[in-house]
């Protein structure tokens, strides 16, 4: 039998097409909010497409038709710690997810960081989802050894009440201040003279995240019944989304920016939609994990051959991310060049203020155009990778991409 470098016997268990389908899904609609943020008129981060003072809806909606891809990947990252961990001691799980969790942060700090500004000096680094991933698994490497129900238990206790939070007056300034940055309020600091650090995925809501999709694995038992599995579900899901409606309405409690009335019903909509990504609120993540499970159980049990294109890509996320962001980031350079500007504005010089964006840009068809050549493009490369990965799982490593 083939071992790890540490002797662990490595039995890989089959995967379930249901959630490499989910992922899948939300990994290719992920890739619609990068080109949106490299493409749409002021390229790098332009206006805020969820500004009910200047956004349109079907700019609102191609931003938040994306607020599903970090909830739904974080929460499946636990899922697969769980199904990774069936026919593993817990000791090996949980080696494995502090050193998959190392290596996360790793990358969001190096490859990430690259890939977003392609600026070898590193002056700018956002510290993104595979930021919070990574902190999330090194978290849960400890988490496993507790019994499921208490895990289960910190998971809704982080998720249900991290928003009482929110207006804690703690400093800004100071270790204290980016320490409580790093773990709720998000922000930034200086790593060094000309080294920026942005906190855009503050850390404890994912953590909770996390554990609530490990202690969720427990549903894809081989002792749970698909029946059973399918109610189970369709429950959670409705739950979830009932719970988003109530306290939205409430308007109290849930979400650090209450809904406001709006000139028109249609805005009044996308107001009450529009919930908290930075960090993730209790709403936003009712919001998107409820519709995932409703997903999961409506495709519980059913055929999934329209769906093996995209199982493709939820089989290889790691793989898919970081090609994808490598692909826009150079089409968007060619992009600039072609519209009469010099490509060191989307390398080495690259900025995020929209001033240095504002007259270049594409209007929003041009968008989802590019969007869909750059999801066929990755197709063939996530496919080979895919079945490499299949073909070759006595390599230990590839556990880790």
């Amino acid at each position: 039998m083939t071992t790890d470098p540490v002797g662990h016997a490595l039995r890989p268990g089959p995967r379930i097409s249901t959630l490499d389908l989910l992922r899948g899904i939300v990994l290719v609609i992920m890739a619609l909010d990068h080109v949106r943020d490299f493409f749409h008129y002021g390229l790098l981060f332009g206006a805020d497409p969820t500004d009910m003072a200047t956004t349109t809806p079907v700019l609102f909606f191609t931003r938040w038709i994306t607020h599903f891809c970090a909830p739904v990947f974080v929460f499946l990252a636990g899922t697969s710690a769980f199904l990774y961990g069936r026919t593993r001691t817990k000791a090996q799980l949980s080696r494995f997810l502090w050193t998959r969790g190392v290596w996360m942060i790793f990358a969001e700090f190096i490859i990430m960081s690259f890939g977003w500004q392609f600026d070898p000096r590193f002056t700018f680094t956002m510290m993104a989802v595979f930021w919070a991933i990574g902190v999330s698994m090194i978290a849960l490497a400890a988490l496993v050894y507790l019994p499921q129900r208490v895990v289960l238990g910190i998971g809704l206790l982080i998720v249900l009440g991290h928003n009482l939070l929110d207006h804690l007056p703690v400093q800004e300034n100071g270790l204290i201040g980016t320490l409580w940055d790093v773990l709720h309020r998000g922000g930034g600091f200086q790593l060094g003279p000309g080294r920026m650090v942005a906190i855009g995925y503050p850390v404890v809501p994912w953590i909770g995240t996390m554990a609530l999709g490990y202690a969720f694995g427990r549903l894809y038992a081989a002792d749970v019944s698909s029946a059973r599995r399918k109610r189970t579900l369709f429950g959670l899901g409705f739950a979830a989304v009932v719970l988003f409606i109530g306290l939205r309405a409430l308007n109290v409690y849930g979400d650090f920016t209450p809904w406001v009335d709006q000139p028109t019903a249609t805005y009044d909509l996308l107001s009450f939609l529009n919930t908290t990504k930075y960090p993730p609120s209790l709403l936003y993540l009712c919001m998107t994990l409820g519709p995932a499970l409703l997903f999961l159980g409506f495709t519980e049990g059913r055929s999934l051959k329209w769906g093996d294109r995209l199982i493709v890509f939820g089989r290889v996320p790691f793989f898919y991310y970081i090609v994808h962001i490598y692909l826009i980031h150079s089409l968007a350079t060619v992009a600039m060049v072609l519209q009469g500007q010099p490509w060191q504005e989307t390398v080495l010089e690259a900025s995020l203020d929209p001033k240095d964006y504002a007259d270049n840009g594409f209007p929003l068809w041009v968008v989802y155009a590019v969007w869909v050549s750059v999801v066929l493009a990755i197709y063939f490369p996530c496919r080979w990778f895919a079945r490499y990965r299949a073909e070759h799982k006595d390599k230990w490593w590839l556990s880790y991409l």
